[in-house]
């Protein structure tokens, strides 16, 4: 009787492992082809758990664990793929990527040495990108491409383009990227977020769900879609489309960043508290998350903790103007109106500023007995606030649909333009973008005139010469001055390397 139970069980244990390693080799090398890395990966932890040393699988296990940004894990199956005779400039490269991604940027430029292959200057431009290196990652971008180019490197360099506000350039890359693969996730997803920086929904929208139903499995077309929604006011469909991004990735970072945007939009303060909370230490100030933090702690009534974290944004990137008017916010509530009103009082002066900024600047002001109180209040209550409302209001529209001069009809019919540094800067960009290009820098230059030390008016005037081609000397001079005011700005350093490889 028990050899005869004993039977069936055996044959249920060998059909439970009747799989072999080549079978769960050939679905995971299906699901890498169709971009499933989660998949993927799964599989081949089955086939190398039944052989540990079979070089073919540990090599795709090392391409999958890159793909997915796991440096650690991909480190560690290059030892083993190493012991089982993998050698050559392609492990050489593969150990530079994944020393990029635990952040070991100059390690991986000694790992590639003199390597001129594609990929090589892929990995060589992020990793000079990590160093803050732009003009050296811009100038590794194009000898890539001269070598003949790969799609990644070509999305790279498109998605700096992007960066950079150069959508003319980044669309020139996505057609050589769709020329190579036009179904590609990489090439819908770049289309869909030039479209999207451009303000053309439709295409966007388009793309994004064309890479939805050609990849299921990945959350990048929902998280995308999920944004553009946002972006339009459609905070249920944003979340419904977050929500299926977390059935489909539940462990994505990017899923979890989307997650707590969605809760701040709903006024949800202490979940985004409780969420983010295990990592206040390492949660960068200035990021979308550290911002969504500080706002939590402030609307839970912890202001001074918001005040800190707000601080410390503004002072990495002193031109942000949601950081110093929540900085001011946060200092109004633990009680210091003057400090409040001062850092405000550059938000409140210009003619762009809105009801929010001249209510918080009016509330600042009275609590700290400065006369300004009753002006501000005057300028909330006058008919001229909300005309200047509607003219920046349509300002704006036209830059985002590429109408540039619509924008600088619009901007120029704003009361007292002429000395208000905001609008000038908004004028020179446009004008620039329009192809009149005098105007453009007669336009940053009295804006510079009027806040000779303020970053942005400094970068305007360097960008706009760098675009017109005239000047190059003084316009990279405005660009390494505007960096040097705020360093940690990655347009400036962008738009610096471009102007100083374009010479």
């Amino acid at each position: 009787m028990k050899k005869a139970l004993i039977l069936p069980a055996l044959l249920v244990l060998a059909a439970c492992g009747s799989e072999t390693p080549q079978q769960h080799l050939d679905r995971a090398q299906a699901a890498f082809k169709a971009e499933d890395y989660r998949t993927a990966r799964k599989e081949l932890g089955e086939a190398v758990s039944a052989a540990p040393e079979d070089a073919r699988i540990l090599d795709l296990l090392v391409r999958v664990q890159l793909r997915l940004g796991d440096g650690e894990g991909a480190q560690a199956t290059l030892a083993r793929l190493v012991a089982a005779g993998g050698k050559g400039l392609e492990i050489a490269r593969m150990k530079a990527d994944a020393a990029l991604l635990r952040g070991q940027a100059n390690e991986a430029l000694s790992l590639l040495g003199n390597d001129s292959h594609p990929e090589a200057w892929r990995i060589r431009a992020s990793a000079l990108l990590a160093n803050k290196d732009e003009a050296g990652a811009l100038e590794a971008y194009r000898k890539g491409l001269a070598a003949g180019g790969d799609a990644r490197l070509v999305r790279d360099y498109a998605r700096f383009l992007l960066d950079s506000q150069d959508i003319a350039g980044a669309e020139a890359q996505l057609a050589d990227l769709r020329r190579r693969s036009p179904d590609a996730l990489d090439a819908l997803m770049l289309a869909g977020d030039i479209d999207a920086q451009a303000n053309r929904w439709d295409g966007a929208l388009a793309a994004y769900k064309r890479a939805q139903s050609l990849y299921p499995t990945r959350p990048e077309p929902l998280l995308a879609q999920a944004d553009a929604a946002d972006q339009q006011g459609k905070l249920d469909e944003a979340e419904a489309l977050v929500a299926r991004a977390t059935d489909v990735a539940p462990d994505s970072g990017d899923v979890l960043r989307m997650r707590i945007q969605i809760a701040a939009e709903r006024g949800d303060w202490e979940k985004v508290r409780s969420t983010l909370a295990p990592r206040e230490s390492s949660l960068e100030p200035r990021s979308p998350e550290g911002l969504a933090y500080a706002e939590a702690l402030l609307r839970l009534g912890r202001a001074e903790q918001a005040r800190a974290i707000y601080a410390k944004a503004l002072l990495l990137s002193p031109q942000n103007p949601f950081a110093r008017l929540m900085l001011a916010e946060a200092q109004l509530a633990t009680g210091d109106a003057a400090t409040a009103y001062a850092t405000v009082k550059p938000l409140a002066d210009s003619a762009m500023a809105g009801p929010r900024e001249l209510e918080l600047a009016e509330k600042a002001a009275r609590g700290a007995g400065d006369p300004a109180a009753d002006t501000l209040k005057a300028r909330l209550q006058s008919g001229d606030l909300r005309r200047t409302q509607q003219l920046a209001a349509a300002g704006q529209a036209a830059m985002a649909r590429g109408d540039w001069n619509a924008a600088i009809a619009a901007f120029q019919q704003v009361s007292g333009y002429q000395s208000d540094a905001d609008v000038l800067k908004r004028l020179a960009f446009a004008a620039s973008q329009a192809g009149r290009n005098a105007e453009a820098i007669g336009f940053a230059d009295k804006a510079l005139a009027l806040q000779p030390s303020n970053a942005d008016m400094i970068h305007m005037a360097g960008l706009v010469r760098f675009r017109a081609g005239t000047d190059r000397d003084k316009a990279v001079a405005y660009l390494e001055q505007a960096l040097r005011a705020d360093p940690a700005n990655r347009l400036f350093r962008n738009d610096l390397a471009r102007a100083q490889v374009a010479g």
